[in-house]
């Protein structure tokens, strides 16, 4: 049984969705739904935008066939009313709490875009102390991404808690993308559980912040001298593991055909799994030019990878598939690592505007010219503090 609306709550209220593909973001007017058990009633204050929401606005990838479709998978905001019995299902979380989480786009009860969110409790965890929200909205979507891949995609092991002993292997793993968001927190994950034979691909002006961040070696995609010639040199150097591939890992953050697998797919060899962020783009959005997106990895670069090579489209919104993850992720491990200083958030770029709606079109209007870098687009969603 759901439990009542506060008062102060009211039963409408405004939302940013996607209408149609390059198409202006308009505001619907949903109603608040009250929360059932092991459901929280969220004001929401921030939300962080992240490429998809471009891919959807732009190119139409996975918008459905009912609009509108709500955006935004990261929320941040206050806790108005949780369903009874909540204590039950969650008792780390309190009416009155600030708290922060992924939660699914489309979802007209949980999108982020909406200054009333009613969010399952598994979805959501408490701000940390040493934590401001705007700095925490940063982290779910991403960190998420990075453990999910980690374990679900690559199968590498992530104990919870983390043992103090614990080493994760010296197995080389590249990860092509470090500075992007998800790249950042699968560094500071990889380096936590202990994985200490990490290759960082970014431009050069990031190396010496992932260095810190615990890359081994760092290697700059825009090299003059080429830097598929680099990796492969370095790999080539290392000794060869017993029944093994030289190379058994490499994760894509960046997702696109020609700027990431093509010179990806030069470098995997026999026994490597390659984990790539979806969608892959194909063809980038111009300004009079529709994106082409491919959900299918198998399907980029047919015949174009050598053989004994692995390819695997990650799907981050699956991560609940992993029972351990849906009941602790964002309710405890991912609070937990903020908190005791093993993750940092993204830096932030705050996006003003006047209204709920012109803050999020220009969120979408920066993301669509590739302004943000090393940043996470972060923008207020009630208008009211």
């Amino acid at each position: 049984m759901a439990s009542p609306l506060p008062a102060s709550v009211p039963a409408t209220h405004p939302a940013v969705a996607i209408i149609a593909p390059r198409q202006p973001l308009q505001l619907t007017t949903l109603p608040t739904v009250p929360p059932s058990p092991s459901e929280a009633l969220v004001h929401v204050t921030w939300t962080a935008s992240s490429p998809l929401e471009l891919h959807r606005a732009d190119g139409g990838l996975l918008l459905g066939s009912n609009p509108p479709f709500l955006m935004a998978s990261t929320i941040g905001g206050t806790i108005l009313a949780l369903g009874t019995p909540a204590a039950a299902t969650n008792p780390r979380l309190r009416v009155g709490d600030t708290v922060f989480g992924y939660v699914s786009e489309a979802s007209h009860r949980e999108a982020a875009a909406q200054p009333y969110a009613t969010v399952p409790l598994n979805k959501l965890g408490k701000l940390p102390p040493n934590l401001a929200l705007p700095a925490a909205v940063t982290v779910p979507t991403n960190l998420v991404s990075a453990l999910h891949t980690l374990t679900a995609d690559l199968g590498l092991s992530l104990p919870w808690p983390v043992p103090a002993n614990q080493r994760g292997g010296d197995a080389p793993i590249l990860v092509w993308g470090a500075a992007s968001s998800v790249g950042l927190y699968m560094l500071q994950v990889l380096r936590h559980w202990g994985y200490g034979h990490v290759l960082a691909v970014a431009s050069g002006k990031h190396h010496a912040e992932l260095a810190a961040l615990g890359a081994r070696a760092c290697f700059d995609y825009r090299r003059p001298g080429g830097v598929v010639e680099e990796i492969t040199g370095y790999v080539d150097g290392l000794e060869a593991r017993a029944g093994g591939a030289r190379l058994p890992f490499i994760v894509d953050c960046i997702g696109s055909r020609d700027g990431s697998l093509r010179p990806l797919s030069r470098i995997a060899g026999r026994g490597s799994k390659v984990a790539v962020m979806l969608p892959v783009i194909n063809v980038r959005a111009g300004k009079d030019r529709m994106p082409e997106y491919e959900m299918d990895v198998s399907k980029v670069l047919p015949g174009g990878w050598k053989d004994g090579v692995e390819l695997i489209g990650v799907r981050t919104h699956s991560y609940a598939k992993n029972e351990f993850f849906r009941d602790h992720l964002l309710p405890e491990i991912v609070p937990a690592l903020l908190e005791q200083g093993v993750v940092q958030p993204n830096k932030q770029r705050i996006v003003e505007g006047s209204t709920l709606l012109e803050r999020a079109q220009n969120a979408l209007d920066l993301l669509r010219d590739q302004v943000p870098s090393g940043e996470k687009l972060v923008w207020r969603v009630a208008d009211e503090n």
